[in-house]
């Protein structure tokens, strides 16, 4: 039981690995030309290990390189065409031929298929309607053939010394049997039985109206002679047989041209082949050429109009082939740079006669192969500046070559609809097409960098194009760099105003970095924004800067008493310079407040019971700005009206006073005192660290410190002021000694540097 088991198993296994189909499939076509019988299939179907079998009523007969020389087939692998092809002779060897009118072929085509073979029965009749001329010669990829009709007499322009030799010989053989003896130039080779010349490679069949002769290439008793320049291969045989005291002998010639053709700068490939269709009989004349490509024969005119040039000249027919004749094919290649060759399957028809009206009908099939051809891809600048957006278009790249990876500026780039970047794949007519690369000249992948000789922004986009030979995928690559200036413009705040103070906002862009953010003279860090209670916040997006009132940079005007105007402004200055290139000023409405220390000394004074209009300063020349009901506006340089200046070892204060008389309005037995005086001290103090300029023509020596004081009037409380220097601006008369001082102090906040205006004082007074 077990040993049937294995035995249904093996069974099973050999009809799984080697199956038979009878129906043929639509990827395999067959074909009945004048001269060979052809199978094509297609390529994407047999795989790479596909092979064909002849078969005849003997057997089945593997086609391997060698036997298929000998037995008149021509196996090939156009991958370019996408097909295996096999072309019989009419005259090969498994060839059932009915009266050299009816040729039945059977072959096997045998592929791989999910690790067994499956076998393909292919079998066709043709009957070609082409008469047979009485001598043809078929020169082959990789045979050549020659048949003369049994009947034909001696050709006339046979070589007299070749043809005695073969005389003698023949009579001096002891046979009769038929016997071959092959010519080469001025030697004569022994003579061998058929069954010899078979086993060297020679194949001779007589069939009922044609002699035929077959031998692959480069045999021994071939030669190579040179036609008019042009390199030939000739093979000249006799076939005898002597029959009592009648020798029959047949002449065999055959000669193919071996010109693996060339390429002119005029993009043609021109093949030569001898118009003399055999060397070896001279009087062949009147030759008529047909040419075409892939198999099908045109006649001579009808390929010049397509393009075709065929030339007779110096004993040679010249056939150029244009590059792009229709049936050629072509590939690219990689080696470096991109290259292209292309291939044409050639087959040539010339028909001659001699002198004895006998005529000779050539057919040559070659493969020609151009050189490898410089296929350079190109690109073109296509960008429009006022888009702000590169275009670059990648252009005249092959249909078997296709785009795989950019780099932009050596970063490799994934393409999504959500990119800023495009590519777009433009097809052509000619078989060629193109790509459409889209990067916006503010995409980080592009190089920005300020040009001081051009005064503009230089966009630089480096691109690396990997494209890609198919089927082999075989890269290569194209580099090209474009640039672009742009003019460029400072940066420019946006501005709004708010009850405290001024907020600035700046939207980022990528070349912002160029420029430096200047309040005054000094940058804007953030140690800066500390230093002076400025409020800054910097991201990716933007940067704010909120200015509180009284802050240093302010400049105040109009002040009244209804309020003032504060104007804050920021320069824009060029990375490392002091080049100003723009500045964003902002003046906001401000209402009113009770103290300004800014240069000038604005204060707002507040008291009922008197006449606010006729206040007075330490000078008495200097009076309200304005002045209502009950407020009065002082507006004066902090260096005049009799101000003081107190000099500590920290800070500088500006000091003066506000006098006014007091108007009350008592009962009648109340005593009169309107004549009473009041007075409230004002002063300014500023970090003495913030007046190096303002004190930078004076020099000071004094060995003690001096003592400085004020003196209050009888209805304030007299405050004990510490140790200061003071100074004058202008000499002063004492005052009296009842005062009713009321200090207002300026808070830590207001502290602000004195602007260079006030450099020059008008003197100083020490006391």
């Amino acid at each position: 039981m077990a040993f049937g088991s294995s035995l249904l198993f093996v069974l099973l296994l050999s009809v799984w690995s080697s199956a038979k189909c009878d129906q043929i499939p639509s990827e395999v076509r067959m074909e009945c030309h004048d001269r060979y019988f052809l199978i094509a299939a297609d390529l994407s179907f047999t795989g790479k290990e596909a092979h064909f079998e002849a078969v005849d009523g003997t057997g089945v007969y593997p086609i391997t390189k060698q036997y298929a020389a000998v037995c008149g087939y021509s196996v090939s692998d156009l991958p370019l065409k996408g097909s295996m092809e096999l072309r019989a002779s009419y005259f090969s060897c498994h060839t059932d031929n009915k009266d050299d009118a009816s040729f039945t072929f059977t072959f096997n085509l045998v592929i791989s298929h999910e690790g067994g073979e499956v076998t393909y029965a292919l079998n066709e009749t043709c009957s070609p309607t082409l008469p047979w001329s009485p001598r043809e010669v078929t020169c082959e990829a990789n045979y050549l053939e020659v048949s003369v009709r049994s009947d034909v007499v001696c050709p006339t322009g046979t070589k007299g010394d070749d043809w005695n030799a073969a005389v003698q010989t023949a009579y001096g053989s002891a046979t009769s049997d038929w016997q071959v003896m092959f010519h080469k130039v001025e030697e004569h080779l022994k003579p061998m039985e058929l069954s010899e010349a078979r086993t060297q490679g020679y194949l001779f069949d007589l069939t009922k109206g044609r002699l035929v002769m077959r031998t692959p290439y480069g045999q021994p008793h071939s030669f190579i002679k040179e036609v008019n320049g042009v390199p030939v291969e000739v093979v000249h045989a006799t076939l005898f047989s002597r029959q009592s005291w009648v020798v029959l002998m047949v002449h065999l010639e055959a000669a193919c041209s071996m010109s693996e053709g060339s390429y002119d700068d005029a993009g043609y490939m021109v093949w030569e082949t001898p118009e003399a269709l055999n060397p070896l009989v001279p009087g062949l004349t009147n030759t008529q050429v047909n040419v075409g490509i892939g198999g099908e024969l045109l006649e001579q005119s009808v390929a010049e109009e397509q393009g075709f040039i065929v030339e007779k000249h110096n004993g040679s027919v010249e056939i150029s082939i244009p590059y792009n004749a229709e049936g050629g094919y072509r590939k690219s290649f990689v080696s470096g740079d991109l290259y292209e060759y292309y291939i044409f399957h050639l087959h040539l028809e010339q028909i001659a006669g001699d002198e004895d009206h006998v005529d000779t009908r050539l057919r040559s099939h070659r493969t020609l192969l151009t050189p490898l051809l410089p296929r350079p891809v190109f690109t073109e600048n296509l960008t429009v500046h006022e888009e702000r957006v590169f275009t670059i278009y990648l252009g005249d790249v092959p249909e078997d070559v296709e785009l795989s990876a950019v780099q932009l500026n050596e970063h490799a780039y994934v393409f999504t609809n959500e990119s800023d970047y495009s590519i777009t794949k433009v097809v052509h007519l000619n078989n060629t097409h193109g790509y459409t690369l889209k990067v916006p000249f503010d995409d980080p992948a592009v190089i920005k960098k300020f040009s001081k000789e051009d005064e503009a922004m230089k966009h630089t986009l480096e691109v690396n194009y990997t494209l890609t030979v198919l089927p082999e995928n075989e890269p290569f690559f194209h580099l090209t760099s474009v640039v672009a200036l742009s003019d460029i413009t400072p940066p420019e705040f946006e501005a709004v105003c708010s009850e405290s103070g001024i907020l600035f906002k700046l939207d980022h862009r990528p070349f912002d970095y160029l420029w430096d953010i200047h309040i005054g003279s000094e940058l804007l860090t953030p140690e800066l924004a500390t230093q002076q209670g400025y409020i800054l916040t910097n991201d990716s997006q933007s940067l704010l800067l909120e200015v509180p009132l009284f802050t240093h940079g302010y400049v105040y005007g109009d002040v009244a008493l209804n309020g003032f105007l504060g104007t804050f402004e920021i320069l824009i200055q060029y990375q490392g310079t002091s080049e100003v290139q723009g500045s964003t000023v902002k003046t906001c409405p401000f209402t009113t407040a009770e103290f300004i220390c800014k240069g000038i000394l604005s204060v707002y004074f507040e008291h009922s019971g008197g006449i606010p209009s006729r206040s007075t300063l330490l000078n008495t020349q200097c009076r309200p700005k304005e002045a209502g009901e009950t407020r009065a506006l002082f507006s004066l340089i902090l260096n005049s009206c009799g101000s003081k200046i107190k000099l500590g070892k920290e800070y500088v204060t500006y000091e003066n006073e506000i006098s006014f008389s007091r108007m009350w309005i008592f009962q009648k037995n109340q005593p009169d005192s309107s004549h009473e005086i009041d007075r409230v001290t004002v002063q300014c103090t500023y970090p003495l660290a913030g007046l190096h300029r303002l004190f930078s023509f004076f020099k000071f020596e004094s060995d003690t410190t001096g003592v400085g004081s004020i003196v209050h009037s009888s209805h304030s409380t007299q405050v004990q002021q510490k140790p200061a220097m003071v100074f004058n601006t202008v000499f002063q008369t004492p005052v009296p000694s009842t005062r009713r001082t009321r200090p207002v102090l300026v808070k830590p906040g207001h502290y602000r540097r004195v602007p260079t205006h006030l450099q020059k004082l008008n003197s100083i007074t020490r006391t």
